[in-house]
């Protein structure tokens, strides 16, 4: 199942909540984002049956090997196109929101490149 950019941010969020918390809840998830517990229930059902979430019997949520490495894959362009962005002048705030939208759409050459330079300077 190919990931749109929502279940990318939904795996994002919830393994970013699981490096802050030991429980992920759909509610927690839910508050993180902004979103309605019905819109999580939906997409966690999606992410459940595309192999990328695990819900136990107490409806904790955990990430699947693969959901997991979509997980950090996203996180790691957040953090580093936010970190790129900062240095080049911008506000915080406008850089991790302008990643966040960015992560999604750059290709791997491209964010290598960005990778690259930024270890460079």
């Amino acid at each position: 199942m190919a990931l749109q950019e929502s279940g990318e941010m939904y795996l994002e969020t919830i393994h970013r909540l699981s490096m802050e918390q030991q429980i992920v809840r759909s509610i927690d998830v839910a508050e993180s984002m902004g979103y309605s517990k019905p819109s999580v229930s939906r997409a966690v059902s999606l992410l459940k049956q595309g192999g990328y979430l695990l819900v136990n019997a107490h409806g904790h949520l955990s990430l699947t090997e693969e959901g997991r490495q979509v997980a950090e894959k996203v996180f790691e362009r957040h953090k580093v196109l936010t970190a790129m962005l900062t240095a080049l002048g911008v506000d915080r705030a406008v850089a991790a929101e302008d990643a966040c939208r960015i992560e999604h759409v750059i290709s791997e050459e491209t964010f290598e490149a960005i990778k690259r330079h930024i270890h460079q300077v």
